[in-house]
C-alpha cells in the first residue's frame, strides 16, 4: 500500500505531521476526522498535496482568488449546513473544515480554510469571519457574534441562511420580470437602428431624384436617418459625455443626495423601490433583534447596509443618534422624516406591547407582498405596452416610407 504524509492540527490548534499507510488519500482524511483532527494537507509520498488545502484550487491556496465575490445562494448553504453539523454535535472547527473541503466554490473553500484555523487557535467565530469582510458582511458578522454570545448559534446561523434566501428570492423575482422586456427592448432598438440607418437612405436618394414633395412624417423620418447616418460620432460624443458628466455629479454628496431622492420620488418606480428598500430594512432588523443583537447595534449594521442609499442611510443614522439619547424607537424614526407613518406607528406599538420584533416582522411581510404585487403586475403590463409601442413606432416609419411610393405609384398611373 502507498504511504501518505500529512498535516493535522486537534482542536487545541497544535500541528502534526507525520506519514501513514493506507489504501487511497480518502481513507486517510476520513481516519484524521474521524479521530477529531483538522486535516491541512494530505500527499502521497513523491505525489500532489490533497486533503483540506487539497480540496481547494491552487490559485485559491495562495489567497489569489478570495477577491472574487463569493454567490449569495453559497453563503445560504454554508449556513445552513453549519446550523445543521453544530445541532448535530458535530465540533465547529470540524464542522467549518468539512465544509471548507467539499465546498463547490474555490474561494469560499480558502477562507473556510482560513476560518478553522483561525477558530482552532482560539478566535471567536465571530472575529475569524470579519477577516473576510467581502464575503461576510456587517449582518452576517452581528448575526453570528449575537449567536455566540447568547449561546444560540446553530439557530442564528439558520436564520442567516433564511435571511439570504429570502433577499435573494426577491432579486431573482425582480431579474425574471426585466429580463423578457429588456431583451425585447434591445432587439427592437437593434432593428430599428438597422431600418433607420441602411433601409431608409435608400428610399431618401430614390425620393431626393424624384423631386417630389414629401409628407411631413417622412422628412422626419429622413432628418432623424441623417443624423445618425452622418453625426454618429457626435451623438457618441454627446452620450458619452452625458453619461460622465452624471457619474462626476452624483459622486458629489448634493448630486448623490438629489438622485437619490429622485430616485425614491419618481412616479410608480419611486413607490416600488421604497417599499423594496423598507421591506430589506424591516426583514434585516426583525432577523437582528430576534437574534438577540441590541437596538443600537442593529441600526449599526443597518447604516452600513443601506450605505448605497443616502437618504435610508442617513434617517437610520439619525434614528440611531435620537435612541442613543433615550427617545423611543418609533419617534426616532418618525422625526427623520424618511419612513412612512404606518411603520413608524406600528413601531410603537410593537413597543408599548413588548413585541417589537414580531410586529417588525409583520411589517416586512407587508411590504413584501407590496414588492411581490408590483414585480406580477409589472410582468403583466409592461410586456403588451413595449409590443405596442414598438409596432407603433414601426408603424411609423414604414408608413413613412410607404406613403411617398404611393404618391408616385399615383403619379404614374395618372400619366
Amino acid at each position: 500500500m502507498p504511504k501518505y504524509s500529512y498535516v493535522a492540527q486537534d482542536a487545541m490548534g497544535k500541528t502534526y505531521k507525520d506519514t501513514i499507510t493506507a489504501d487511497s488519500r480518502e481513507k486517510v482524511v476520513n481516519a484524521l476526522q474521524d479521530g477529531g483532527y483538522i486535516v491541512l494537507e494530505v500527499k502521497e509520498s513523491g505525489g500532489k498535496a490533497g486533503g483540506l488545502l487539497g480540496g481547494v484550487s491552487s490559485k485559491a491556496k495562495t489567497g489569489s482568488r478570495t477577491n472574487r465575490k463569493v454567490k449569495s445562494h453559497l453563503l445560504a448553504f454554508f449556513a445552513e449546513q453549519l446550523s445543521t453539523l453544530i445541532s448535530g454535535g458535530v465540533p465547529l472547527v470540524r464542522a467549518i473544515s468539512l465544509l471548507g473541503e467539499y465546498s463547490s466554490d474555490p474561494s469560499l473553500g480558502y477562507i473556510l480554510v482560513q476560518v478553522s484555523k483561525d477558530v482552532a487557535s482560539g478566535s471567536s467565530l465571530y472575529s475569524s469571519l470579519a477577516k473576510h469582510p467581502k464575503t461576510f458582511d456587517h449582518v452576517w458578522l452581528s448575526l453570528v457574534q449575537a449567536g455566540e454570545v447568547g449561546g444560540q448559534l446553530a439557530a442564528t446561523l439558520m436564520q442567516v441562511s433564511v435571511y439570504i434566501k429570502s433577499q435573494d428570492a426577491v432579486k431573482s423575482k425582480i431579474i425574471t420580470a426585466v429580463t423578457y422586456p429588456a431583451i425585447l427592448f434591445i432587439m427592437s432598438v437593434g432593428v430599428l437602428f438597422y431600418f433607420v440607418t441602411f433601409i431608409v437612405p435608400v428610399f431618401a436618394t430614390i425620393f431626393k431624384e424624384s423631386n417630389m414633395e414629401l409628407p411631413a412624417i417622412t422628412q422626419a423620418v429622413l432628418s432623424v436617418s441623417n443624423l445618425i447616418t452622418h453625426h454618429y460620432i457626435l451623438i457618441i460624443v454627446v452620450i458619452v459625455g452625458a453619461i460622465v458628466g452624471f457619474n462626476v455629479y452624483i459622486r458629489g454628496d448634493a448630486g448623490k443626495k438629489n438622485w437619490h431622492y429622485f430616485l425614491l420620488h419618481m412616479p410608480i418606480i419611486g413607490n416600488f423601490l421604497q417599499n423594496m428598500y423598507f421591506e430589506r430594512l424591516l426583514s434585516t432588523l426583525s432577523t437582528l433583534l430576534k437574534s438577540g443583537v441590541t437596538i443600537l447595534n442593529c441600526l449599526s449594521v443597518l447604516e452600513e447596509a443601506f450605505a448605497s442609499n443616502v437618504i435610508i442611510r442617513d434617517g437610520l443614522r439619525g434614528a440611531k443618534k435620537d435612541v442613543s439619547e433615550g427617545k423611543s424607537i418609533a419617534d426616532s424614526f418618525k422625526d427623520t422624516g424618511v419612513f412612512p407613518p404606518l411603520m413608524t406607528e406600528m413601531m410603537r406599538m410593537g413597543e408599548e406591547s413588548g413585541r417589537l420584533p414580531n410586529i417588525i416582522d409583520t411589517l416586512a411581510k407587508f411590504y413584501s407582498d407590496h414588492v411581490n404585487q408590483f414585480i406580477a403586475r409589472f410582468s403583466a403590463v409592461i410586456d403588451p405596452i413595449l409590443i405596442v409601442g414598438v409596432g407603433i413606432i414601426i408603424g411609423i416609419v414604414v408608413m413613412s416610407i410607404f406613403m411617398p411610393i404611393f404618391q408616385m405609384s399615383q403619379i404614374g398611373s395618372n400619366m
